[in-house]
């Protein structure tokens, strides 16, 4: 009886310890359900208008999944032909149903686009776009105030032009740097001292430059007429030889051709802290009665006005270089600020040309005011209106 006991606790114990070394299979989980999204619909593939030809337009029909929120955004496929393989050319977010594809080759190809609905478990592609074809415009309709303005500043221009060459006066305001001219040359003439002019520091593409070389030829004619000595250094090599060829036209146009000393336009350096020794060195040893600092500057310009001033010299200065405006303003008597500078030539020569589009700038400066003042006018009665003239200024 005993035996048997055992056989059977002996049996039970085995059966148990098979059980727990045989792996327990797991019942199978539910099947994980993904959501299905619907792709967009009616691609449509269109030119880029008022562009440079490098871009199309792809514009669709939102996924109707995108009101349920499973759509993040979409995809924008394109391909050279139609059933090719279709590269990403960009990517927009829900909420966008167009795209504007802007790396599209100048090549005269057609392109077929596809849009993919990028959803948070799966993802839906549309059918192909018709073929597009990007082509560059003449005119973009979208600054046609643009042209508008330049036409109506060109007949302003011209009417002022043909007003000054019948002989009608042009009334332009006193520029007291530009009126003492006429005192700072007499004056060098009767202490017997030469006028020392630069023209700036930097290049002949910088307008500061050109307005300068454009007073330096007024200059010039006045100390022709008065004999006196004009010594002008120069930083560039291409100012420099056209500063000589502005001075010589100009004795030539005096009629003095002979009293021109071609030593009296020169280079100097390159350097521009080099230059500013050079003019200080020139001001210290020649003592010229007046100085004129026109053009652009930089750092130096302070070391020069100061030096000027120390001389006791009439020290006329201007540039458009607002960092440098306070410093000539500070060391010399005169100094043409921004404008002033580009209208000094225009003051001095009187010439029927430059008088009519200096007048034809300032009109068109005050139409451009009043329509500023009549839009806001107009946007605090009607907010409609403003918007309106917000859009014409960011198109312009």
């Amino acid at each position: 009886m005993r035996l048997k006991i055992t056989g059977l606790l002996l049996m039970l114990c085995w059966a148990t310890a098979a059980m727990a070394a045989s792996p327990v299979t797991a019942a199978p989980p539910e099947a994980v359900s993904v959501a299905v999204i619907a792709p967009p619909s009616d691609i449509k593939a269109v030119d880029t208008p008022n562009d440079a030809g490098h871009a199309i337009t792809v514009s669709w029909q939102a996924s109707p999944d995108e009101a349920q929120k499973l759509i993040e955004g979409y995809e924008v496929l394109r391909s050279e032909i139609s059933d090719g393989e279709f590269v990403k050319a960009g990517y927009v977010p829900y909420g966008f149903t167009s795209f504007d594809d802007q790396d599209v080759p100048a090549n005269g190809k057609d392109y077929f686009y596809r849009v993919r609905a990028v959803g948070r478990e799966s993802q839906a592609l549309s059918a192909v776009s018709n073929p597009a074809r990007a082509s560059e415009q003449w005119f973009n309709t979208l600054r046609i105030n643009a042209l508008i303005s330049c036409i109506l500043f060109t007949i302003i221009v011209m009417i002022f032009i043909a007003r000054a060459r019948s002989g009608q006066s042009l009334f332009i305001r006193r520029i007291a740097g530009l009126a003492a001219v006429e005192e700072a040359v007499g004056r060098a003439t009767e202490m017997g001292r030469p006028i020392l002019y630069v023209p700036g520091i930097s290049t002949i593409a910088d307008v500061a430059t050109i307005a300068a070389l454009n007073i330096l030829g007024q200059v010039a004619k006045k100390t022709a007429e008065y004999d006196t000595p004009l010594l002008v250094p120069n930083k560039d090599p291409v100012v420099f030889t056209v500063a000589q060829e502005i001075v010589k036209e100009a004795y030539n146009e005096i009629g003095r051709p002979d009293a021109y000393n071609h030593d009296s336009v020169f280079y100097l350096t390159d350097s521009q802290m080099g230059f500013a020794s050079g003019v200080d060195g020139i001001m210290a040893r020649e003592k010229p009665a007046t100085n004129f600092f026109l053009g652009m500057f930089y750092a130096e310009s302070l070391i020069l006005a100061e030096t000027g001033a120390e001389t006791g010299a009439i020290q006329i200065a201007g540039t458009d270089a607002i960092h440098q405006l306070p410093f000539f303003i500070t060391a010399c008597d005169y100094t043409l600020i921004g404008e002033e500078l580009y209208a000094a030539s225009a003051y001095l020569s009187r010439e029927p040309m430059l008088l009519g589009t200096l007048k034809g700038q300032d009109w068109s400066k005050a139409i451009i005011v009043l329509l500023l003042i009549i839009g806001l006018a107009a946007s605090l009665i009607n907010p409609g209106i403003r918007v309106i003239i917000l859009q014409m200024l960011r198109v312009g």
